[in-house]
């Protein structure tokens, strides 16, 4: 992937340095308690999966980190669970699972499997990390059986909204300009969408 701010090879701006994001993601995995940094993934992790009330022969996990949404899975829920991340640490670190999982090392952006295949797809906070959330929706969407269900959260446009602001102050103040200090976010209004345009269908956003 291209480094942050640079173009890709399409002539889009790409606002990530995955490769950057891959090494933060593994040497946080490798942390002495890493669930100290992780509580929110784990707060979110327990809200996903109360989703619809229903078994799913095969769940895919995108973006798993540690495995905070298996964690809370039961085989009542999924019966076996593949969980996809770009740090090969986390998956290794992963926390244990009553279901069968499967791990495996892939960008968001690239899903490595074939078309109609999985019943269910979760991500939590991850997401918002991409360079082309529009591509991840597809390949999401891909990946899916045309019943399949779809259950992501990802930080909304207003996330840090204060802080941004105190920064931008701050920095005109100081310096007469100002940069950005906090990670561009996508507006909640435009998932809806984005989801759309991907195929997905019965949105509650």
């Amino acid at each position: 992937s291209s480094p942050a701010g640079s173009s890709s090879g399409t002539g889009t701006l790409s606002p990530f340095d995955r490769r950057l994001k891959r090494k933060q993601k593994n040497w946080a995995a490798l942390q002495a308690e890493p669930a100290k940094c992780d509580y929110l993934r784990e707060e979110v992790g327990t809200a996903a999966v109360g989703g619809p009330g229903r078994t799913f022969p095969l769940a895919l996990d995108v973006g798993s980190g540690r495995g905070y949404i298996a964690h809370h899975l039961t085989k009542e829920t999924v019966e076996k669970l593949i969980q996809v991340d770009i740090a090969e640490n986390a998956l290794k670190n992963a926390v244990e699972s009553e279901i069968p999982t499967v791990s495996v090392v892939a960008d968001e952006e690239f899903l490595p499997f074939k078309e109609d295949t999985f019943d269910l797809v979760v991500s939590s906070l991850s997401l918002h990390w991409v360079n082309d959330l529009p591509k991840a929706f597809r390949e999401i969407h891909q990946v899916l059986k045309p019943d399949g269900v779809f259950i992501g959260a990802m930080f909304g446009g207003d996330t840090l909204y204060e802080l941004r602001c105190s920064l931008q102050l701050a920095e005109l103040e100081r310096e007469g300009g100002f940069s950005p200090h906090v990670s561009p976010f996508t507006a909640v209004s435009d998932l809806g969408h984005l989801l759309s345009r991907a195929g997905f269908n019965t949105l509650t956003v």
